[in-house]
């Protein structure tokens, strides 16, 4: 029996030793592999990581990924979109309203107020001393306007105030002011008159004194002489104009007429001198009668022959348009 105790117990230490031998290989193997791994590792590549990666190199890793999407979405907006994502950005971190944001749009001009507050109802030349832009937008302005007639408002006549105005481009080819009545309220065509009138008015806190013209129907002519007459521009009769030009003073023509016909009658009275009562009669008579002759007629040969006949000047196309204009800019 104790030989068989031996003979397992031999048997179970070479087992045991069989056991020690099998670990001291694979420790052999472990060692091998990691000197193989470190010789084919190259100098920039980074270790591997036996253990479970740590969790702040996990965050870190996150931050870097999020940081990247925001930056490709803010690239992809343009300016103002970003403006408001900052913006909203800083309430929602900060708190406020978006009205605190809003620009203040109190002191804004547009070119219509720069018009009004530097605009002349007529230009001198000391206005145009120190001329800002903002000025020669005003002046610019002004030398479109076209300055015969005005447009006025008769609102409040009975008050004795008077609102005056220079005609645009659109008025003129319509005809408002000239063809028709120059109240920006009445569109009449008939019985138009034209009136001057001094227009007191203050500008830039400066009395200054302007004469304009209007044209006006009955009804608002009545309107505007409502506290006093106004002066009525009236046209000039041509054939007036032309027969004052075209006579001379009636002293002169008959001195003319005088001169010429006694020179003819002397010759007479020498040659009759037994018939002078009947020759004197014919004489009184010949005068008279030169007396009652107008135009070149009237004129003896010998006036004829005393110089070269006056020039006619002719008129140019120009002058011609201005006296057929003469009485419509009345």
């Amino acid at each position: 029996m104790d030989n068989l105790v031996k003979v397992h117990g031999s048997g179970g230490y070479d087992s045991d030793f069989s056991d020690d031998d099998g670990q001291g290989e694979s420790s052999h193997r472990g060692i091998k592999r990691k000197s193989e791994e470190e010789i084919l590792q190259k100098p920039f590549q980074k270790g591997r990581h036996s253990q479970v990666a740590h969790r702040s190199l996990h965050s870190n890793e996150l931050d870097r990924e999020e940081a990247r999407n925001r930056r490709a979405h803010l690239i992809s907006l343009n300016a103002f979109e970003r403006h408001k994502k900052f913006v909203g950005d800083y309430i929602l971190y900060y708190g406020g309203q978006m009205a605190d944001f809003k620009r203040s749009v109190a002191k804004d001009k547009t070119d219509l107020d720069v018009l009004r507050e530097n605009h002349r109802f007529l230009w001198r030349d000391e206005d145009e001393e120190d001329m800002t832009w903002e000025k020669e937008l005003a002046k610019k302005y002004y030398d479109k306007l076209f300055k015969e007639y005005c447009i006025t408002d008769l609102s409040r006549y009975k008050e004795n105030k008077f609102g005056f105005r220079w005609r645009t481009e659109n008025e003129v080819v319509s005809g408002k002011g000239q063809f028709q009545c120059g109240n920006k309220r009445c569109e009449k065509q008939e019985g138009l008159k034209s009136w001057e009138v001094n227009f007191a008015y203050v500008e830039h806190s400066e009395k200054r004194n302007a004469l304009v013209k209007l044209r006006l129907c009955p009804e608002c002519s009545f309107k505007l002489n409502y506290h006093h007459k106004r002066k009525e521009v009236k046209a000039k009769a041509k054939t007036k104009s032309l027969s004052e030009e075209s006579e001379e003073p009636p002293h002169k023509k008959k001195r003319k007429r005088s001169s010429s016909h006694s020179k003819k009658h002397k010759h007479k009275r020498r040659r009759d001198r037994s018939t002078s009562s009947s020759s004197s009669e014919e004489l009184l008579n010949s005068d008279k009668d030169s007396e009652a002759e107008d135009g070149p007629e009237g004129q003896s040969e010998a006036d004829h022959w005393r110089g070269p006949a006056p020039a006619v000047e002719e008129k140019s196309r120009e002058e011609e348009f201005d006296e057929y204009f003469e009485d419509m800019f009345l």
